[in-house]
């Protein structure tokens, strides 16, 4: 018997044991979460509802839904909002009010694995983690009855949106992508002043057995501190509605419990954060006749030819790019108004509505 087929399911029971220990030398729980959630949607005064929707193995999507009961008719095409990595439905605050002015059905959901969702053992393979996250939305759509979709992901989202437009395309009436994650392949670099230092390859190699914010939760108490100044920049984004640390405290919240969507997600990467099966490959296979929508900051870090990639291999297809001034990747919430118009007149363009 090949024991090296047997050891690595070893190790990862080992560590999931591990890490679901963590939160208990971290200062937060379920409960604190859901305290940080409330706290951070409070400025919102626009009635909504929320719950945790059903799905299978006895797992659930927490779900944040407006204008559910005044459009049950379905009049219009849902607008469903999928957050990036590290984030959760409480990032939408400054977006969710004015979306949903116009009496369009908005949801915003808690991916599989965090927020206030399930978190369930994580896929172990690329291909497994990533079928988790689409079978996970099309059970969620099938409990709550949504037959057509506006489909918008935000980083990690966005690879997800995509991923389920591939294999739903006739639930998705429109792919918005703000700052997807996951189009490029990781890039051959060759040019010898362009290497990476042998010091940061050891180091990815190092921390690849790892999740991407175990530090956060290795600091144990320390943990909020150490948020607060590693991302010192959350402040700023939401200064105008909130004076306090409500955004670090929702944030800390968010990741310093079982990580299991960090997981899956480390799960879909290779060293220094590309993924393992990049959409690039497989964008051109996306039914043509679904409009995508690519929104990038001006000032964000993340590959900004992703979009004009995706747009020459749909090249018989709609496919706009629209930057916005000023805005980095979190650009739902460093220009926010500017973002709200954009997605509104996405929404208000469509023809032919459900």
């Amino acid at each position: 018997m090949n024991r090296a087929l047997h050891d690595p399911p070893v190790c990862r029971q080992r560590w999931w044991w591990f890490s679901s220990w963590l939160p208990s030398w971290c200062p937060t729980s379920p409960s604190h979460l859901r305290n940080a959630e409330d706290r951070i949607l409070q400025p919102l005064t626009q009635s909504f509802s929320r719950r945790h929707v059903p799905i299978s193995n006895r797992n659930y999507i927490w779900t944040l839904s407006f204008n559910e009961a005044q459009d049950s008719k379905r009049s219009q095409v849902p607008l469903v909002l999928l957050h990036g990595f590290g984030a959760g439905v409480g990032l939408w605050v400054k977006n969710l009010a004015a979306l949903a002015l116009s009496g369009r059905t908005v949801y915003a959901l808690d991916l599989l694995g965090f927020g206030q969702s399930s978190r369930p053992m994580a896929g172990s393979h690329a291909q497994e983690a990533e079928e988790k996250f689409v079978q996970s939305l099309e059970e969620w759509r099938e409990v709550v009855g949504v037959e057509l979709m506006i489909l918008l992901g935000h980083d990690l989202g966005g690879f997800i949106s995509m991923s389920y437009a591939l294999t739903h395309p006739h639930r998705v009436k429109n792919l918005i992508l703000v700052e997807p994650w996951g189009i490029s392949e990781r890039p051959e670099v060759q040019e010898s002043h362009c290497r990476i230092p042998g010091w940061v390859k050891a180091l990815g190699r190092a921390m690849n057995p790892f999740n991407p914010l175990s530090l956060l939760r290795l600091a144990g108490p320390l943990g909020p501190l150490l948020l607060q100044t590693l991302r010192s920049d959350f402040k700023q984004r939401f200064s105008g509605v909130f004076e306090d640390d409500t955004v670090h405290d929702y944030l800390y919240h968010l990741n310093a419990q079982t990580p299991s969507g960090e997981t899956a997600f480390r799960n879909m990467t290779v060293p220094y954060g590309w993924a393992q099966q990049p959409m690039i490959y497989r964008v051109g296979m996306l039914d043509p006749t679904i409009p995508v929508y690519i929104i990038c900051g001006s000032r964000s870090c993340i590959d900004g030819e992703s979009g004009q990639t995706i747009r020459e291999m749909r090249p018989n297809s709609q496919t706009d790019i629209i930057v916005i001034r000023g805005a980095g990747h979190y650009v739902f919430a460093d220009q926010s108004d500017d973002f709200n118009e954009v997605v509104l007149k996405i929404c208000t363009d469509m023809k032919n509505e459900g």
